[in-house]
């Protein structure tokens, strides 16, 4: 586990004005990434990055996810070319789908989402690349849009899926793949092989994002947990008890987190439930030796 990333999430339901403190707070603490989200009617993923990145640093911080149809890609383009510009080396940029019903409830559902989210993703990182992009696709049409300000070093875009056809589609055109909460390490082997079968090469990461609960009362921890494994486990199809956590005592959290590193993952992302979520990630990164 010696190169694996362990980063925390700012859950979307934590008011924005206490993010920086957090981020402080989590840098301190010898965290590697902080992750922001970026639902419908929370917070907005770029400007949430763009305040934790003015708060810190050195930590890198990543958008997890910019819904695709919500964003036009010249302007996701720009916006992440700005925090590149500022932040070199500390920015992911996090492209999804997005929730459907979401999506259509703001008129931006698209034709064909897989079309969407790869013409969007080849967009956006060509443009991030300095390129003069020419595209009349499926979903997206831009007409010689180029930056005037590239960043010098372009941030890696990974795609935040889960279907089968998203994870090829992932392994073709992204830097990376970003996984949903409750997947375990057989899930991650799988991922492993859909994104190699779209063409991913050994360069392309896995980043996993897990929930977490870490205490000595066992009951306890499960209870805090219920609500999340319950609606995560519907969301995927499968039994609650199927929905993966890394949770326990400290150390069994970090045998949690081996065991997702040891099936590929190169970061893992802890969403925390419960109180003092710091005090639980301080815990979980003592009993890593971090």
């Amino acid at each position: 586990m010696t190169n694996l990333r362990i980063g925390v999430m700012y859950d979307r339901d934590w008011a924005p004005e206490e993010l920086p403190g957090f981020a402080r707070q989590a840098e301190a603490l010898g965290v590697d990434d902080l992750w922001v989200v970026e639902d419908l009617g929370w917070n907005g993923g770029v400007s949430a990055a763009a305040v934790a990145l003015g708060a810190t640093e050195r930590l890198r911080v990543g958008i997890g996810i910019a819904p695709a149809p919500l964003r036009s890609p010249a302007l996701l383009a720009m916006e992440l070319a700005t925090l590149a510009r500022v932040f070199p080396g500390r920015l992911v940029a996090g492209i999804g789908h997005g929730v459907r019903e979401w999506m259509t409830s703001v008129g931006v559902a698209p034709r064909s989402p897989l079309a969407l989210l790869e013409e969007t993703i080849t967009s956006v990182r060509a443009l991030l690349r300095g390129e003069r992009v020419e595209l009349e696709g499926r979903e997206v049409r831009l007409d010689g849009v180029q930056l005037v300000h590239p960043p010098t070093q372009p941030p890696p875009v990974v795609a935040g899926v889960v279907r089968a056809r998203s994870l090829e589609l992932s392994g073709r055109v992204a830097d990376g793949t970003l996984i949903a909460e409750g997947h375990g390490p057989r899930d991650l082997e799988n991922t492993r092989v859909l994104t190699a079968k779209g063409g991913a090469g050994p360069e392309h990461t896995l980043t996993v994002l897990a929930f977490a609960c870490v205490g000595d009362d066992p009951g306890e921890v499960a209870r805090t947990l219920h609500p999340h494994t319950q609606g995560q486990g519907g969301w995927l199809g499968r039994p609650q008890e199927d929905v993966f956590t890394v949770s326990g005592s400290a150390q069994e959290a970090a045998e949690s987190i081996g065991a997702l590193s040891a099936a590929g993952a190169d970061t893992v992302v802890l969403r925390f439930s419960g109180a003092e979520p710091l005090r639980q990630l301080e815990a979980v990164l003592g009993a890593l030796g971090r």
